[in-house]
């Protein structure tokens, strides 16, 4: 009988292979359009979409004038994927450092999860990381304007919804 499932792609290395910053192929595409205002990056899971995210976040801090980074994931387990990370160890020019107290997705900390979110506005602080849920209640009754001069990341965008009575 024959293998009618077998699929078999190009398996070039391509996409694996990094640049002198350390990026992979997705990630350098990215990180040509880091200037936009809004940014959809679509791509296969595990492909480096969250260290993309790093680079533009870490490039908007630096190089563009924005004050804070707040990445929103849909549950606690994600944000794993937003630790600490050594990028210069590769070649780019900055690390991913956010401090533990503002990630919000790890075990302990502040028992208000939205408490930290809104100290966290109001620090010198840089990278935050919390759930979609945390980010929803925590900006009830925040205007808008902490915002500006801030990344919003949605990882997952998918998992957000466009009806405002959503919760």
């Amino acid at each position: 009988m024959p293998d009618i499932v077998h699929v078999s792609y190009n398996h070039t290395g391509k996409s694996k292979s990094t640049n002198a910053f350390g990026m992979r192929e997705m990630q350098e595409r990215a990180f040509e359009a880091r200037s936009a205002q809004h940014l959809l990056i679509k791509a296969p899971p595990a492909s480096g979409k969250s260290r993309a995210l790093m680079f533009i976040g870490l490039d908007k801090l630096m190089n563009q004038g924005l004050k804070k980074v707040i990445v929103a994931v849909p549950e606690k387990s994600i944000g794993s994927s937003f630790s600490k990370t050594k990028l210069s160890q590769y070649g780019f020019f900055a690390d991913w450092e956010p401090n533990p107290i503002y990630n919000l997705c790890t075990p302990g900390g502040e028992k208000s999860k939205v408490g930290a979110f809104k100290k966290f506005l109001e620090s010198d602080e840089k990278i935050l990381i919390c759930t979609h849920a945390t980010l929803r209640f925590a900006c009830d009754g925040i205007d808008e304007k902490v915002f500006n001069e801030t990344v919003l990341a949605i990882d997952e965008f998918h998992h957000v919804s466009v009806d405002g009575e959503n919760r």
